[in-house]
């Protein structure tokens, strides 16, 4: 497992809080394994909850019918970097 860069690690505790996933430490996600499927286990509901909690974070939207979603949610850096490229400044 890689280290989790800092803006992966506050992504991995708003994914923990806001999907209350039992069992699951933020430090403990592998940020390159799959957020779905055999990796985290995320389903299509998960990623409803977190798009709408990342949109109330960092102040933009992802759009469900968007082509690149998959790779955007990948993995925890792949998300991480998407938001990283689009988040609204504070």
């Amino acid at each position: 497992m890689s280290a989790q860069t800092p803006a992966e690690a506050e992504l991995a505790q708003l994914l923990v809080e806001s999907l209350n996933l039992e069992g699951v430490e933020p430090a403990g996600i592998d940020p390159e394994a799959p957020l779905f499927g055999d990796g985290l286990g995320l389903d299509s509901i998960d990623a409803l909850e977190l798009a709408l909690a990342i949109s109330k974070r960092y102040g933009f939207q992802l759009r469900s019918d968007s082509d690149e979603n998959r790779r955007i949610f990948g993995s925890l850096r792949s998300l991480s970097a998407h938001i990283e490229q689009h988040r609204v400044a504070a």
